[in-house]
């Protein structure tokens, strides 16, 4: 039986995602880590080197603007688990108000990007990238700030990279994780219910760090 978005859903609903082994493989099968990363929405965290970047203005933020290019960006890799239908399931799901993209741009070009799924208060982040130094950092600075706003209680990363680890996520156990998302399940968040908050709002309710 082939995934469809409802299906995909359910899946996210149920603590599982799925993958691709690659770009070319049309086979696509479910994940369910033993341990999940997520990053607590009071514990982000900018370096000061981020914080001097977003200050200066540079970059400016987007919700929704251009959910497929943030999605290419990501697959645009030498090794990706975006293959063709789950680029399709995932724009589907955009289209339905499921999906959502945060970009970030220098001028008119797109240099850094997340997108994932919004269910009840949890938010599933999907994938990042980044053609500037910082970018995707400051993708993940505007989300975690947009999702804390907005009341959403669950930020899942997946996994832990090192990466993630440097802005402040962590890992936690299945059980952990399966208790956090039916708590969130059960609640309600909107996300995107406001205007994108300046850099100086997104540096001042964040936790810095060197």
């Amino acid at each position: 039986m082939s995934l469809t978005p409802d299906l995909l859903l359910q899946g996210y609903a149920m603590g599982i995602f799925p993958m691709a082994e690659h770009r070319e493989d049309p086979e696509i099968f479910w994940v369910d880590p033993k341990r999940r990363g997520v990053i607590p929405l009071k514990g982000f965290h900018i370096s000061r080197s981020l914080r001097r970047r977003l200050l200066r203005g540079t970059f400016t933020a987007t919700i929704n603007r251009d959910f497929e290019g943030v999605l290419d960006g990501c697959a645009d890799r030498a090794e990706t688990w975006i293959n063709a239908e789950i680029r399709d399931l995932y724009v589907t799901l955009h289209h339905q108000g499921h999906a959502h993209s945060l970009e970030i741009w220098e001028g008119d070009d797109l240099v850094g990007g997340v997108y994932g799924v919004a269910l009840g208060a949890a938010f599933f982040g999907e994938s990042m990238f980044s053609r500037r130094t910082d970018a995707s950092k400051a993708a993940l600075a505007y989300l975690v700030h947009l999702l804390r706003r907005d009341g959403f209680t669950l930020f899942d990363t997946q996994f832990l990279t090192e990466h993630l680890a440097s802005l402040g996520a962590i890992e936690i156990s299945r059980a952990d994780y399966h208790a956090e998302l039916a708590r969130a399940l059960g609640r309600f968040a909107r996300f995107g219910n406001g205007p994108i908050p300046s850099a100086q709002d997104v540096v001042q309710f964040s936790t810095h760090r060197s």
